[in-house]
């Protein structure tokens, strides 16, 4: 099983090297390179997956890296059903997504360098997954974060793509400064970075403020990489990078990045039960908080970025309640719809010609049934509507909440099946439907995407469709859940009796009186474009706007910094280091002027100064001698 296991990461790598030193030569072909390269790595991760279905697991090293002291530790990876199923997830969608760029990015100057940075952004998260200690965690929780700021400011040469990627960078890096400080306490409290080692030395020995210390510092880190209050206004900004990307960052890879770490730490979050507390409040308000959101977006892309935060909310609910696989399992079907949501977006940008305002859609079904057939079925899925696998995994969380006892916490997610219901069917209905809003000659080279484009679309639904097998309950819990037991806690939610079929009929009647309401106000008649994202009220002022958390952060944290940078570039750096480093030359200078003036140029002088020299020496040694 290792070279197998060692297989996964090696093939993306390859990929990123081959097209990073040849890419020259490789060019427009730089995709026959990377394309394959992840499907090996799927095909791989497959394999894998079949070993651990079957009950085997692996932990390995591939190599001693750093031992100073009485610290040691090795670049070593554990694959368990936890991180089986993660594997999956990344390669599989990235390898959808990777096929669907070789059509998308088709023509981009950057062919080459885009597939290089796909391909190493991959590799990042699968060692990440990998993973067997703390330490390589958060290395390759740094690697995806660089890989991302690659990916997003990809077309830098705009202003507000280089904006983007800076912004996701620098935001990232508030949560990671938390996400470093945790695993130095653990290193600190434990003595030992490997998972199993810290989670069998997590006892009661260990007081409560050090394990709340350290899964909020964690738990700090997870909200900078999967985006939630307080640390989400770099996601939507994201949208600034080519389509693919955005499904990358959204679906499989970076942003599940926190939900997995916590899911993976589950046994220090237990040890602090505020902890956990905390972390399904924090996702809770932050779904609500972007779904609300959600409802005034124009950009197609921003919508779909605003609905991402507010699923991984939902995820964070899950472990926050102490329902570890509904949360995986969540993390799997949003990646699947939201994923399948993001390229059909592409897919009509790119029959758009670049086109993303809402404003300017409607129509399109005609002449993109593909497309619009398949984004149907991801907006089902992410409207949580059955069968469709987003219903499942979704009703897995809410009935956790309530049997749990969450009952305000349900409620609060309940009100974001709503708002998500809503705004989903309003993409829906503005984008593929009711009469064209673009000029007649743009909805007359309105056209399909090519094959390469729609096959991943075409599996994508398939899976979001299917996925909800594995999630349908039972009394010993979802297939799913059993097969994650060994790693995450079996989470016995009430699935039987009255409650939780009245549970789950309230959950889909509030789903479907989102679509209801949606239809009502976009797609009984005509759309007015002019009064789409127009403020009409003061409420939906505030939230067009995005509750001003922007502009908020913008005034308290980066107009200050700016100004106390501008005045140390002024005052500490100009007056006070350049000033001593200009004194210390003056004076230099000065004493080399003074010794000059004794350079007379007549051997009377220098023989004078010579003899007085001697004599000085002299004199000193005579008295100096005891």
């Amino acid at each position: 099983m290792s070279r197998l296991v060692w297989l996964i990461p090696l093939f993306p790598l390859a990929g990123a090297l081959a097209n990073a030193l040849f890419g020259r030569l490789t060019g427009r072909f730089a995709h026959w390179i990377a394309v394959p390269a992840l499907g090996l790595s799927f095909v791989a991760s497959c394999f894998v997956f079949a070993r651990v279905l079957h009950g085997e697991t692996y932990v390995g090293q591939l190599f001693p890296w750093i031992s100073a002291g009485g610290f040691k530790t090795a670049v070593a990876v554990q694959v368990d059903q936890l991180s089986a199923v993660m594997l999956l997830v990344v390669t599989g969608v990235g390898f959808l997504i990777h096929l669907y760029s070789a059509g998308y990015m088709h023509g981009d100057a950057g062919f080459a360098r885009f597939f290089t940075y796909l391909n190493l952004f991959v590799f990042s998260m699968v060692m990440l997954v990998l993973a067997g200690d703390f330490l390589l965690l958060y290395v390759f929780w740094e690697a995806v974060g660089l890989c991302s700021y690659l990916l997003i400011g990809f077309w830098y040469q705009k202003q507000s793509a280089s904006d983007a990627g800076k912004k996701a960078f620098i935001v990232n890096r508030v949560g990671d400064f938390g996400f470093g400080l945790g695993i130095m306490l653990i290193w600190t409290t434990f003595g030992t970075l490997t998972y199993g080692e810290v989670f069998a030395k997590a006892t009661d020995a260990v007081g409560g403020g050090t394990y709340l210390a350290i899964a909020l510092l964690l738990f700090m880190g997870a909200c900078g990489k999967s985006a939630q209050l307080p640390l989400f206004t770099w996601l939507p900004d994201a949208m600034e990078g080519p389509t693919p990307v955005s499904a990358l960052i959204h679906a499989a890879t970076m942003v599940t990045a926190g939900v997995y770490m916590v899911a993976r730490c589950h046994k220090l979050f237990e040890m602090a039960p505020l902890s956990l507390e905390i972390v399904a409040w924090v996702g809770g308000l932050t779904a609500l908080f972007a779904a609300s959101i959600g409802l005034a977006q124009t950009d197609i892309k921003r919508v779909l970025a605003y609905s991402t935060i507010s699923q991984l909310g939902y995820m964070f609910a899950a472990v926050g309640v102490g329902a570890y696989a509904a949360g995986i399992f969540h993390l799997v079907t949003h990646a699947f719809f939201k994923a399948l949501l993001f390229l059909g977006a592409g897919s009509v940008i790119h029959g758009l010609h670049g086109g993303q305002d809402l404003r300017r859609m409607g129509g399109i079904a005609p002449r993109m049934r593909v497309t619009t057939v398949t984004f149907l079925v991801g907006a089902i899925g992410l409207a949580g509507i059955p069968p469709f696998a987003g219903f499942f995994s979704k009703d897995e969380i809410l009935a956790s909440a309530f049997h749990e006892g969450h009952v305000a916490l349900w409620a609060v997610l309940l009100l974001g099946v709503l708002l998500t219901a809503f705004y989903t069917a309003r993409v829906v209905l503005l984008a593929f439907f009711g009469s064209p809003r673009m000029s007649k000659e743009e909805a007359h080279h309105i056209h399909e995407s090519p094959a390469v484009m729609t096959l991943p679309l075409g599996a994508l639904a398939v899976l979001t469709a299917l996925a909800g097998i594995v999630g349908v309950p039972s009394s010993q819990g979802t297939a799913f859940a059993r097969f994650l037991a060994p790693v995450l806690p079996l989470h016995l939610a009430e699935h039987g009796g009255v409650t939780a079929l009245a549970l789950a009929a309230v959950s889909v009647v509030v789903a479907v009186g989102g679509v209801f309401f949606a239809w009502l106000v976009y797609g009984r008649g005509p759309v007015d474009a002019s009064r789409i994202g127009v403020p009409r009220n003061v409420m939906h002022r505030i939230v067009l706007n995005k509750y001003y958390v922007d502009e908020i952060y913008d005034a308290l944290f980066v107009q200050p910094i700016y100004r106390l940078s501008l005045w140390c570039a002024r005052v500490v750096d100009v007056k006070v280091i350049d000033g001593l480093v200009n004194g210390v030359g003056s004076a230099v200078v000065a004493w080399a002027l003074g010794l000059r003036r004794i350079q007379t140029g007549f051997v009377m002088n220098y023989a004078l100064g010579m003899l007085l020299g001697a004599v000085a020496l002299i004199a000193f040694l005579l008295v100096a001698r005891p």
